[in-house]
């Protein structure tokens, strides 16, 4: 397996792009509960990180049917990219003060976590761009949350052949 870094930049000129748009090639969660983890998984597949279409622990979206629950759903997210092994991105938790563009940030209460964003610059803070709450370099001070946790997203692997 081979590891390679992502292309931050072309995560979040993606992030700019479709921030206050959708994509046509991906559906529209809002009505489902949200669109922040599809939003963050599509930047950084834009990125360079290719799927992994491991059956239910995956990462991946072909269709609104047929999808790893990783590409939209916070949690899931979360638990794939830090125990990821194999292809896909990886990354890990790290303080918020290690922050970096490209990271992806999660908030949440004591019921859990709930919403992802994408850290697209660092202007004296984490600024971020977001689905649900249609956001593009909002500070993350302008948020309102108990808690949060930064996802460190080192890199992604592939296949030899990929």
């Amino acid at each position: 397996m081979k590891e390679y870094p992502l292309n931050i930049s072309a995560e979040v000129e993606y992030a700019r792009r479709w921030a206050f748009s959708r994509n046509p090639s991906f559906y529209d969660f809002n009505d489902l509960g949200g669109d922040c983890t599809n939003f963050v998984s599509q930047c950084i597949y834009a990125g360079g990180a290719v799927m992994n279409y491991t059956r239910d622990v995956g990462w991946y979206y072909i269709s609104l049917n047929d999808r790893a629950a990783a590409w939209t759903g916070v949690e899931y997210f979360y638990r794939f990219i830090t125990t990821n092994r194999g292809v896909g991105p990886f990354g890990e938790e790290v303080d918020i003060s290690k922050a970096a563009v490209g990271d992806v940030i999660q908030l949440g209460s004591s019921a859990g976590f709930y919403h992802s964003l994408l850290v697209t610059s660092l202007c004296g803070e984490p600024c971020v761009a977001a689905h649900s709450f249609d956001a593009f370099d909002r500070p993350l001070s302008s948020y309102s949350f108990e808690k949060l946790r930064c996802i460190h997203i080192t890199g992604a692997r592939k296949c030899c052949s990929q």
